[in-house]
């Protein structure tokens, strides 16, 4: 599954602490595959893709054979591998294009992240290998268009039991890779019990419906989608088997929090990237710009906030390696490294004056982003209070 490029590993300059000697070998060699793929086949077109809001498909195969979607899950890993690396992955595939790794979140985390967390040992081998492949593209559905954060409690869409099939009926928003799925994990309130229960929805399933979401300023090229569930009839056998309550759809979240957090520093890593080289290259006052004490301190800030950063991912996907991540350690990374994230992208783009609102230079597009890796997978201020409910034992949500 996994494409063997053999590839040299070569440390990044914005990993200023040294962070990626702690990969195996092995896991040195599949991240150099996986960065020499992005920089050459998938960096040069992603502002087109961006600019036009589409998703460049043709990426996903290739993807698949370097493993993207694999190493997570036991029954599709090409070979051991740790939470740290696969959290470089999703650094890595930030720091190229957030959309890009958005994508693969969606598909490897959250699509194939609640079969592997709550479906059954069957459900496992028949869907994680093909979604590992690129034979098919998942999508995860929760949020609602009036249930964003109280999505434990908020939720509308109903599924009702009928015999041996399940009867939904709802609607969901802002679901990523909608548009194109061949199938999408639905989370739906069971109408007997009124407990949350997962289903796999097949795209042509009858009433079945998306809609592309447009008009937006950030993660052009993710594919969101408003789905409309009319009496849509699934088999029983497509039920998560052990989804049971929001308890369980959290164990998904939990980890994919996580991983947002990853891409959350790769994205401000791309528009440190894009500054640093911007810096060496553009003149005003008779020399390069980078010589200018205002435009360092911009550049050791950005690099202050990435490297803090790194520290805090790295430790906490050791933590789910040991088995000690709890929610408040996943919600305090997101937290911190989006708005740390935030504060370097505007810095970055601050760097490259009127330069740093059009897409030729790249830091216009992470900027933007951030924006929305911000506020997707637990908004800050829901973050914050579930750290907050840890520190002092009292829960503030309302």
């Amino acid at each position: 599954m996994q494409r063997s490029l053999g590839m040299t590993f070569t440390p990044l300059d914005s990993d200023f602490y040294g962070y990626e000697n702690l990969l195996s070998d092995r896991e040195k060699a599949a991240l150099a595959d996986l960065r020499a793929y992005l920089e050459a086949d998938v960096r040069p077109i992603v502002n087109e893709y961006w600019e036009r809001a589409e998703f460049p498909s043709q990426i996903i195969k290739p993807l698949a054979e370097l493993g993207a979607f694999s190493f997570a899950w036991e029954e599709t890993s090409p070979f051991e591998n740790s939470a740290v690396f696969r959290g470089f992955v999703a650094l890595e595939l930030a720091r190229v294009d957030a959309s890009v790794a958005t994508f693969v979140g969606v598909q490897n985390g959250l699509a194939m992240g609640s079969i592997a967390a709550t479906g059954s040992a069957e459900q496992r081998a028949e869907w994680l290998p093909r979604l590992a492949s690129g034979e098919i593209v998942g999508a995860f559905g929760l949020t609602e268009p009036l249930s964003g954060s109280d999505s434990a409690r908020g939720l509308r869409t109903i599924a009702a039991r009928d015999g041996d099939t399940w009867v939904l009926n709802g609607s969901k928003r802002w679901i990523g890779n909608a548009t194109f799925s061949d199938v999408t994990v639905i989370w739906a309130k069971d109408a007997a019990d009124g407990q949350v229960k997962g289903f796999i929805v097949p795209r042509d399933t009858a009433g079945f419906t998306t809609t592309t979401i447009t008009g937006k300023i950030s993660l052009r090229s993710v594919q969101n989608a408003d789905i409309t569930l009319a009496d849509v009839r699934v088999p029983d056998s497509l039920r998560l088997v052990n989804a049971n309550s929001f308890t369980d759809t959290a164990k998904v979240l939990r980890q994919t929090r996580a991983e947002v957090s990853w891409a959350a520093v790769g994205t401000a890593i791309g528009a440190y990237e894009a500054a640093v080289a911007y810096s060496k290259e553009r003149v005003q006052f008779g020399k390069v710009i980078g010589g200018h004490q205002l435009v360092q301190d911009l550049l050791v800030k950005s690099l202050g906030n990435i490297t803090a950063s790194i520290g805090m991912v790295v430790r906490v996907s050791q933590m789910l390696d040991n088995g000690t991540q709890r929610d408040e350690h996943s919600a305090l990374a997101k937290t911190y490294t989006t708005q740390r994230m935030r504060e370097t992208v505007a810095w970055c783009r601050e760097l490259f004056g009127g330069n740093g609102i059009v897409l030729d230079y790249d830091v216009a597009r992470f900027f933007a982003d951030a924006e929305a890796i911000y506020s997707y997978e637990g908004t800050q201020e829901m973050n914050t209070l579930i750290v907050g409910r840890s520190i002092t034992g009292t829960a503030a949500f309302v």
